[in-house]
């Protein structure tokens, strides 16, 4: 795929309008205390996973409507003391898969709470997902989940998963083996796209790594891209004629922009420039919005992949360094 997105130079200052509603804040907070009603009511079941350096926990824990979302926990056999945690979550479609699928982080130091997406994890062998989605929109749908509930921003489904993992990070917290203080979100694609809300929303949040983030500058994303998720949003508008405003409206509740405007926690960001899934002025729009301490690292010659294992040796010396 050729560059099709803005010229880097142009990109670096990219700075759009959120849109944002004026009542984002008080959504938010309104989402977050009805969350709060339900307790966190964290299970870690020991797990054998036979890996003789990773303790494996099997973990369950009350999301948005106090319904069950699944994780796991990996943590260093033989760690003393409290230490560090990367929340992490999944990109589009994925499910928590298996304690094995996820080792890098726990390799570094670091525990580590893989998220399982709600009602995601069906459609990809390699990462099975376990956590049902038992609320659902009233509204016709395009396949997939961008559409689902989309006409009121009460009921669009990534309320709940944004919800879910808020209350992810709390979940680690609670746990004997992590430091409370120290708690990282990391995520690529749609799990960069939950990482940023979470920054945005959570005060627990020590660091960020977010990869070719998914969920940002809606608008201009079903506009340039001809590939799904986004375009499953063009689908729908193309059948349900004349709820474009009703639809943007819900997705300025949930827009990566005004998230990045709110978080203050050091962030490390990775865009690619040939990246027709999450194009990159998406990427730049909310980049250049986030009010901490930030850095993004560019792979100029990369699609979605974005930097691969090349920019993991990035994060893991970012959070040596963070300690």
């Amino acid at each position: 795929m050729p560059l099709f997105d803005l010229p880097l130079e142009q990109l670096r200052d990219y700075r759009p309008e959120s849109g944002e509603p004026a009542d984002f804040d008080a959504f938010w907070k309104r989402t977050l205390d009805e969350s709060s009603a339900f307790p966190l009511d964290p299970e870690f079941e020991s797990y054998d996973g036979a890996l003789s350096t990773v303790d494996v926990h099997d973990v369950t824990f009350s999301g948005w409507g106090g319904h069950r979302i699944r994780a796991w926990l990996n943590v260093p056999a033989g760690a003393e003391g409290p230490l560090p945690c990367v929340v992490h979550y999944l990109g589009y479609g994925g499910g928590r898969g298996l304690p094995h699928d996820h080792l890098v982080w726990p390799a570094a130091g670091w525990a580590t709470l893989l998220v399982d997406t709600r009602g995601q994890g069906a459609v990809n062998s390699h990462s099975a997902g376990s956590t049902p989605d038992p609320h659902g929109g009233a509204n016709p749908q395009s396949p997939g989940f961008m559409t689902r509930g989309i006409l009121d921003p009460d009921a669009y489904y990534y309320r709940r998963v944004f919800t879910d993992a808020v209350r992810a990070v709390e979940v680690a917290r609670t746990h004997p083996s992590v430091d409370p203080d120290r708690i990282v979100v990391h995520g690529g694609s749609q799990g960069g796209g939950i990482a940023q809300a979470v920054a945005g929303l959570s005060p627990h949040v020590k660091a960020a790594l977010i990869d070719v983030p998914f969920l940002s500058h809606f608008r201009r994303a079903v506009e340039i891209t001809d590939k799904d998720p986004y375009q499953e949003i063009v689908r729908f508008l193309a059948t349900q004629h004349g709820l474009a405003e009703q639809v943007f409206r819900t997705l300025s509740y949930f827009d990566g922009i005004s998230f990045a405007a709110r978080a203050t926690a050091p962030a490390l960001y990775s865009v690619a420039l040939m990246d027709t899934i999450c194009p990159p002025s998406t990427v730049f729009a909310a980049y250049n919005h986030w009010a901490g301490p930030k850095e993004i690292e560019v792979y100029p010659w990369n699609n979605h992949e974005g930097g691969s294992s090349a920019h993991r040796a990035v994060q893991l010396r970012m959070l040596r360094d963070l300690g």
